[in-house]
């Protein structure tokens, strides 16, 4: 009667040796894994602050822009009043006579410039708003792409909350007596 005993004890230590090193390379591919995902989570932390960064550098550049187009509103509407002041002294002018007709030249001389200085104003104002619209689109896109990477972080945080409460089930499922 000992040898079937033993027989038995010898296969069922054998069967739980077996059980244990199964269990251990469950645990092992569990940690890899685990690792891993703690990486990929690094790495998309390292990306959204590296986007936080631009977005900060765009927000200040869309400020200095934003600067530059209400200083040039403010010298077009210095320039208007320039404007509107030449025009009434042409007119004045046009109704004098003979002897005011070199100072008439000049002042449509000046008119000429300053319109000129307008359009070239109005260009340099539209290739402001340009780039400021550019800014902005980047902007955008940075934007979407940080939303993007925060998806998929809390979808990574979330498998991680999933795999840790399976694991902490099957620990309890296998402290608990049978």
């Amino acid at each position: 009667m000992k040898n079937p005993l033993q027989t038995l004890l010898m296969l069922l230590a054998l069967a739980l040796c077996g059980f244990c090193t199964w269990q251990w390379y469950g645990q092992v591919l569990q940690r890899k894994e685990m690792t891993e995902l703690a990486q990929a989570n690094y790495d998309q932390a390292m990306a959204i602050q590296g986007y936080t960064n631009s977005i900060n550098r765009m927000d200040g550049q869309i400020g200095q822009l934003d600067v530059r187009i209400s200083e040039l509103r403010d010298t077009i509407k210095s320039n208007n009043v320039v404007i509107f002041g030449l025009r009434e002294e042409n007119g004045r002018l046009n109704l004098q006579t003979d002897q005011y007709s070199n100072a008439l030249v000049t002042l449509h001389v000046q008119i000429q410039q300053a319109n000129e200085s307008i359009v070239r104003q109005n260009e340099a104002l539209k290739s402001l708003v340009a780039e400021r619209d550019e800014f902005v689109n980047r902007l955008n896109e940075t934007i979407k792409e940080r939303n993007e990477i925060v998806g998929k972080f809390n979808d990574l945080v979330k498998r991680v909350e999933e795999m840790q409460a399976a694991q902490s089930n099957k620990t309890q499922k296998s402290k608990s007596p049978k």
